[in-house]
């Protein structure tokens, strides 16, 4: 029984609590950071359109919540095949004005973590 009470009291400790409404996610500006670089970028988000700012180039994108914590971004106007691609953004956590996620095209390989920080 003392065991039990110890494993409960670990897996209390050790549950991330989030803080804040993940609904907030849904619209608004955001500055991405991306894991391990210095590539940063403004988002302009509402309920079904996505205007990202990256490297003085501008991009709209229609986006699509599959859920809460997973949308998806179609580029408007596609000049290439790989633009055409949906990507998919899943939010692994979030805590006040921020979230972290994982990213990648659809059916590829290649994948971007990072952070997105609600302005």
């Amino acid at each position: 029984m003392k065991y039990l009470v110890l494993i409960l009291i670990l897996i209390a400790i050790s549950c991330k609590k989030n803080t804040g409404d993940i609904n907030q996610f849904k619209t608004g500006t955001f500055i991405t950071f991306l894991d391990d670089t210095d590539i940063t970028s403004v988002a302009v988000r509402n309920d079904s359109i996505q205007i990202e700012t990256y490297n003085n180039h501008i991009d709209s994108f229609a986006i699509e919540w599959k859920s809460n914590f997973e949308y998806v971004l179609t580029k408007i106007n596609p000049e290439t095949a790989l633009d055409s691609t949906p990507f998919h953004i899943k939010i692994t956590g979030f805590k006040n004005n921020s979230y972290t996620f994982k990213a990648n095209y659809k059916g590829s390989k290649f994948k971007q973590k990072g952070k997105a920080v609600k302005q």
